[in-house]
């Protein structure tokens, strides 16, 4: 039985997650996590003129840890690259309307793996032109 309370907007998140799957031909991905010891995500960025094109993400984990992944793509989808590597923990869980205390860490994976994605998009770039 489950012990969390979760909002309409987080249940929501983890029942239909937006922006789910991989992208193939992805310009850069970024992960975070453990996937033998617990919640594990990788999210994927398609990147035109310095904004995040397309974003989707694979992740194992809880119902927080789905719609705060959810959540990070819907944030960052749209955004410079500028603009979505300041996207931080709080916004994520503001966005959600709130988590449980003992579940807000979930929010440190979509910001983690979100960054991972960038810098990686940022290396592929620059190795491109060396």
């Amino acid at each position: 039985m489950y012990d969390e309370v979760y909002n309409d907007t987080v249940f929501d998140h983890f029942m239909n997650p937006r922006n789910a799957g991989v992208i193939n031909d992805a310009d850069g991905f970024g992960v975070c996590g453990d996937p033998g010891c617990g919640d594990f995500l990788t999210i994927y960025i398609k990147v035109a003129n310095d904004t995040i094109a397309d974003i989707s993400f694979l992740v194992f984990g809880c119902a927080a840890a789905i719609a705060t992944s959810s959540m990070t793509t819907e944030l960052a989808k749209g955004k410079t690259l500028e603009e979505a590597i300041k996207i931080t923990e709080d916004d994520i869980i503001e966005a959600l309307g709130g988590l449980p205390e003992h579940k807000q860490h979930c929010s440190n994976l979509g910001v983690k793996a979100l960054r991972s994605a960038i810098e990686n998009y940022y290396n592929k770039t620059i190795e491109k032109y060396q």
